[in-house]
């Protein structure tokens, strides 16, 4: 059986050191200048800016608060958008609809463990690329499950410590069958904005 191609850009699991993710997360502003859509699982990088004081989105008061910008590739990130706080005008909507002011909420931490989804062209990830760091590659999100389309590159693995991401493991259960295409890794988001890059193995 192949591996599922479910790609979901950045999906935080657990800490470094070994504790259950527990949900935590931090509120940035995706300002209504942002002109393109957001998905749960899209890598984000601080913008430079805050929100206005005072300002509310959707009821949130936003003053002050940083606002973010989509993750790029060999960029710093901060972390990924695993939720956003609802639009009482748009229950319906599951992830950011593009040029409207939303809040994100997003997992930060630079000792989390994502899982992410191999891209499936080129050629796939061995054992060899472990400990290597890597860059993911931008891929449109679906708005029917609002999860992102993000997924690692594999023409990019090295020991560069700029890369997005460090390869940590390969993840094995009915959707991963192992090596090749589509194949779910967990990382750590290496060139994070909250600790400098670490050199690949």
């Amino acid at each position: 059986m192949a591996n599922a191609n479910t790609p979901m850009g950045l999906r935080p699991v657990r800490y470094l050191n070994g504790a259950p993710w527990n949900g935590q997360v931090q509120r940035y502003l995706l300002p209504a200048t942002a002109g393109t859509d957001y998905f749960i699982g899209d890598p984000v990088t601080l913008a430079g800016d805050a929100g206005a004081y005072p300002s509310f989105v959707n009821g949130i008061p936003t003053g002050g608060m940083p606002t973010i910008s989509i993750g790029l590739a060999g960029a710093t990130c901060i972390g990924a958008i695993v939720g956003f706080e609802p639009d009482p005008n748009r229950l319906d909507l599951i992830y950011r609809l593009a040029s409207t002011a939303r809040v994100a909420l997003v997992a930060d931490d630079p000792n989390l463990i994502f899982e992410a989804q191999e891209i499936g062209t080129g050629t796939p990830l061995t054992s060899a690329e472990v400990g290597l760091n890597i860059n993911f590659v931008a891929a449109t999100g679906s708005a029917v499950t609002g999860l992102s389309g993000y997924v690692l590159n594999n023409a990019t693995e090295a020991t560069t410590d700029t890369l997005n991401c460090k390869l940590l493991r390969l993840v094995l259960r009915e959707d991963c069958e192992g090596y090749g295409a589509f194949a779910k890794w967990e990382v750590t988001l290496n060139n994070h904005a909250f600790r400098a890059g670490v050199t690949g193995v």
